[in-house]
């Protein structure tokens, strides 16, 4: 069991960003039909989702977070000594995206910055890295990037995964207190299933495969650079494992579903989260669902659940959280950790786009 708990560290603010575009299930009628819609979101519980625009990053919903915390907590940049990105939807191969964060959130040098390359557990996988930096080093405050664009990596024809994915950047400002609080949890991995959701093309394995489309085996359109999903696969890995690994958290904790105010949870899809309410026996009205309006953007869904249920709410009120990401790896996790409602900012909406990063050709490389 790869267990964690860090004393005297808490997350002092959640920030979500989405873009402003948005885009119903309804707009693929014409091309899946009206029926076959409906059923998928009837199954799904996606009315609709956010797309970013040709050129708007990860890194730049994730930029917009970070800004809103830093000026709505009053944040001095030069106290900020640790950021990690986490994210498959980076900006380059290469440079790390963290180190373009670092520029553009104006951070000291003395700030360490690294990109981690995961999905739907990116959260709960980033609370373990931010922690055990600032466990074993003078760092007292950090930023936690989680964010993906998923729409850029599906094919609007593919209708097993068009209307699912969205997307979505958060940011998570953690700091070492002398307050009473731990951030706990639980982290695993099924390599055997890294097939089941997979974009093949595009990383260094498969550098030059066509991009042309093909009909694939379950019946959808899609190239090698998108994503493909084996959803058999991903729901029998999840109602199984998923649970088994919450309880297993429960019982080394010493603690049970009536410990927690909210039951923060990866947005898969409705039938998906329902399925781990019945196995679990929690209380639906404690898993809040953000998924009808912003489907499922993986790596932010966990901070952007939170701050679409409390946002909003100014009240100073401490909640008991237990958070799980699941997903693409197969790579999962639980953890706990007490949030004040106060923390938590609303979502904003944005259509940022770091055009110094623009780069189409050699000589904008120069550009200053």
């Amino acid at each position: 069991m790869a267990f964690f708990k860090f004393e005297n560290i808490k997350i002092s603010s959640v920030a979500t960003s989405v873009p402003t575009k948005v885009v119903r299930c309804e707009d693929f009628y014409t091309l899946f039909g009206e029926e076959a819609v409906k059923k998928f979101q009837e199954s799904t519980g996606i009315k609709e989702f956010r797309k970013t625009s040709k050129y708007q990053t990860a890194s730049d919903l994730c930029y917009v977070a970070a800004e809103n915390i830093i000026k709505t907590k009053n944040v001095d940049r030069k106290e900020i000594r640790a950021l990690v990105f986490i994210a498959h939807s980076t900006d380059y191969r290469r440079p790390a995206t963290a180190c373009v964060l670092h520029k553009r959130l104006g951070l000291d040098k003395d700030c360490m910055s690294f990109d981690v390359n995961l999905g739907c557990s990116a959260f709960v996988y980033g609370l373990n890295i931010i922690c055990s930096l600032m466990a074993n080093s003078d760092v007292n405050k950090a930023l936690l990037l989680v964010g993906e664009t998923l729409s850029k990596m599906t094919n609007s024809k593919d209708k097993s995964v068009a209307m699912l994915f969205g997307d979505g950047g958060s940011a998570i400002l953690l700091e070492k207190t002398r307050e009473d609080s731990s951030i706990m949890g639980i982290l695993k991995t099924s390599g055997d299933g890294y097939k089941s959701i997979i974009a093949p093309a595009g990383g260094f394995r498969n550098l030059d495969v066509t991009s042309e489309e093909f009909m694939w085996p379950d019946g959808n359109v899609r190239t090698l650079y998108n994503t493909y999903m084996q959803g058999e696969d991903v729901f029998a890995f999840t109602i199984s494992s998923v649970p088994d690994t919450v309880k297993e958290f429960w019982a080394k904790t010493e603690t049970t579903a009536k410990d927690y105010d909210c039951f923060a949870f990866h947005q898969a899809n409705l039938f998906i989260n329902k399925m781990l309410c019945r196995k679990l026996g929690l209380e639906m009205a404690k898993m809040p669902l953000s998924l009808d309006r912003f489907g499922n953007p993986s790596a932010a869904a966990i901070p952007m659940v939170i701050c679409d249920t409390y946002g909003k709410d100014e009240e100073s009120k401490e909640l008991n959280v237990l958070m799980c990401g699941f997903g693409v790896g197969l790579s999962w996790g639980v953890c706990s950790a007490i949030i004040n409602v106060k923390d938590i900012l609303p979502i904003i909406e944005t259509d940022e786009v770091f055009e110094e990063g623009i780069i189409k050709r050699p000589e904008d490389l120069l550009k200053k």
